[in-house]
């Protein structure tokens, strides 16, 4: 499995009833999205829920992970000692993740003897999310005052946990925005405050995660944020994955500032990760890849020609194809174009190991294609063209980058089989499903 979505949410104890005595209203807006988020994660009835909190304990040279049967908290430091919280801990998951990092000597430990007592900024959300009587387990992890690309690391690491222990994981990454909102907060006033804030926001509206990373560390310190690794770590464990995003509500009334946003991976598309899987498979261990468990029986029962193209910065790293089939199913043709895209390019060298973290891939699998008589019945969005002369034949896919014209399309396919523009040709066009 994988993590089905994950949220930035606040942490003030004020939104607690308990602890606001009526106070919380000043931030209604805030409790109210965190109510939606709290029934989201219900309506996703997750194994596991992955809280990383800048309340945890916090080391400057790696990252905790709690262990033990489970942990203890109430909001008894908030005048609130009622409200008590008694989770279960993950500890497969836990241990999945520690061996991980030790696998890879990344810094990050669980310790059982700072596991115990939940901070605040853990119980917050489970506050909420407690309030329908899920049944899940937790894995509460600390941040790191290492650099944010260690931090991006570690929840890369816990999504690679997640994906060996099969857990249904959301994952929930507490921090609130800056503490230099207005005169009024805990710190005073910035003008790196507003500006944190804005400029974050407009990230999370987008979905724009990786920008996370560009944010100056001295910026964030005089903004006086203490989020913004937590959010990182979330932004690692979703990995670059493309995410539908909503922004449901900033408030910064308290002089300190409170996002809640959410963010839903996209489905990945099975067509792309076959050949991702085929390609990486084949660069790092020289062996073609066995049609994996799983494959969706569209993929098995179908048969079709189909295109692999690989990008690399944009760039075309790589193309082969099939115009008909050749495998007895359209997933084996993916695996054996993946393979040949990647090594068997005579334009290009073969793809290495240390490239595949850079590489975008897109397939095309083709309808069969029909004979026409004239550029009129092109069209370069819709359809790919295929010129023939005898044994020679060239081909073009559709709806590429630079290609305005059937007329440019044309002559582009012929110099493609070796064609001279004054011969004579037949021609085809096709379309294409395309997966990237």
């Amino acid at each position: 499995m994988a993590i089905l979505a994950a949220f930035i949410v606040p942490h003030p104890p004020l939104i607690v009833a308990e602890v606001g005595r009526g106070n919380e209203k000043e931030v209604q807006k805030t409790i109210d999205s965190y109510r939606e988020i709290a029934a989201q994660v219900a309506a996703l009835k997750p194994d596991t829920i992955i809280i990383s909190s800048p309340h945890a304990p916090m080391y400057r040279d790696g990252f905790h992970i709690s262990c033990g049967e489970k942990g203890v908290g109430s909001f008894a430091d908030f005048r609130a000692p009622q409200v008590r919280f008694e989770e279960s801990y993950d500890t497969e998951l836990a241990q999945t993740l520690e061996d991980l990092a030790k696998r890879e000597g990344f810094p990050a430990f669980a310790d059982s003897a700072r596991s115990t007592a939940l901070d605040h900024g853990t119980m917050v959300p489970l506050y909420f999310i407690e309030k329908h009587d899920l049944d899940f387990k937790l894995l509460r992890v600390g941040l790191s005052w290492l650099g944010f690309d260690y931090n991006y690391r570690f929840g890369q690491l816990i999504a690679k946990a997640v994906e060996k222990t099969q857990r249904r994981a959301v994952y929930i990454a507490s921090g609130d925005l800056s503490h230099k909102l207005q005169d009024h907060g805990p710190y005073g006033f910035d003008t790196q405050g507003p500006k944190y804030d804005a400029r974050l926001i407009d990230v999370c509206a987008r979905g724009a995660l990786g920008e996370l990373m560009d944010f100056d560390e001295s910026f964030c310190e005089q903004a006086a944020e203490c989020g913004h690794r937590s959010f990182i770590i979330m932004s690692g464990a979703l990995d670059g994955a493309k995410v539908d995003a909503k922004v449901l509500s900033h408030e910064d009334v308290t002089g300190v500032g409170y996002g809640v946003c959410t963010f839903y991976p996209q489905r990945k598309d099975p067509y792309v990760e076959l050949a991702k899987a085929a390609l990486t498979h084949y660069v790092t261990t020289g062996e073609k890849l066995a049609l994996p468990e799983g494959t969706p029986d569209e993929m098995k029962n179908t048969r079709a020609g189909a295109f692999v193209s690989i990008h690399k910065n944009g760039e075309l790293r790589g193309c082969i194809g099939t115009i008909a089939p050749t495998e007895p199913s359209v997933a084996q043709e993916i695996i054996s174009n993946a393979i040949s895209a990647a090594s068997r390019d005579p334009r290009f060298d073969p793809i290495t190991e240390d490239e595949l973290s850079q590489l975008e891939i897109n397939v095309d699998v083709l309808n069969e294609p029909e004979q026409i008589s004239s550029l009129d019945e092109l069209d370069v969005k819709r359809y790919g063209v295929i010129v023939s002369n005898g044994f020679r034949r060239g081909l073009l896919l559709p709806d590429l980058d630079g290609v305005d014209s059937p007329e440019q399309q044309v002559r582009i396919a012929r110099a493609k089989g070796n064609i001279r523009q004054d011969e004579p040709i037949v021609l085809h066009r096709f379309e294409v499903i395309r997966h990237k």
